[in-house]
């Protein structure tokens, strides 16, 4: 596979699901966020931007850090993530997942990377774009930044972006599904159950 770094967001305040630490909710008895980093596990380096009761979770190695202040939203989340990359050049690739994408798999992150662009996302079957399930150029990621990503709109960093839409080929649920309500994670817990039986 294509070498790669990956930053994860997992700072969101999950107000829909009662404030509670939403990647560390589970999906076949496996918090999100471990099923997450499984399916991230060859990147170098690894970020997660989230709070600190996400620590006991992350595998040797990986860098946590958080926007500040926190609760600045997606983009102010890449913007930490970016930050705490190393510099190494702008032409590596960076994967930019959400934490709470409990069906992202290895072979969804080898699709993305296969992708020779400066940023290739997922859509779903009516074209929308799954920010959070998407690979970039390190050097893009870091253009597209806006100067003030506190509460930026995702539509400010794709503004001049060249995205390249892929869609989904693969088996079984979604990589892009997420679980932002209790219904969503009892929809992903069934769907989960139905694959393993």
């Amino acid at each position: 596979m294509i070498s790669y770094a990956a930053m994860v967001l997992a700072g969101g305040a999950a107000r829909r699901m009662g404030g509670l630490a939403k990647p560390l909710l589970p999906v076949g008895g496996v918090p999100m966020l471990r099923r997450v980093l499984s399916a991230v596990a060859d990147a170098r380096p690894l970020v997660v931007v989230g709070g600190p009761e996400l620590a006991a979770e992350l595998p040797t190695g990986a860098l946590l850090t958080r926007e500040d202040p926190p609760g600045g939203g997606p983009v102010a989340a890449i913007a930490a993530g970016a930050a705490a990359l190393p510099e190494t050049g702008d032409s590596g690739r960076v994967l930019v997942v959400a934490a709470d994408l409990p069906f992202l798999t290895r072979e969804a992150v080898a699709a993305l990377l296969a992708v020779d662009a400066d940023v290739v996302m997922f859509t779903d079957p009516d074209g929308r774009r799954q920010h959070l399930c998407a690979a970039w150029r390190l050097g893009a990621l870091r253009a597209a930044l806006p100067a003030s990503a506190h509460g930026a709109p995702m539509r400010a960093l794709l503004a001049d972006a060249d995205v390249v839409e892929l869609p989904w080929a693969g088996a079984g649920p979604a990589p892009w599904y997420d679980c932002d309500t209790p219904d969503e994670l009892k929809a992903a817990q069934a769907a989960d159950a139905a694959a393993g039986s």
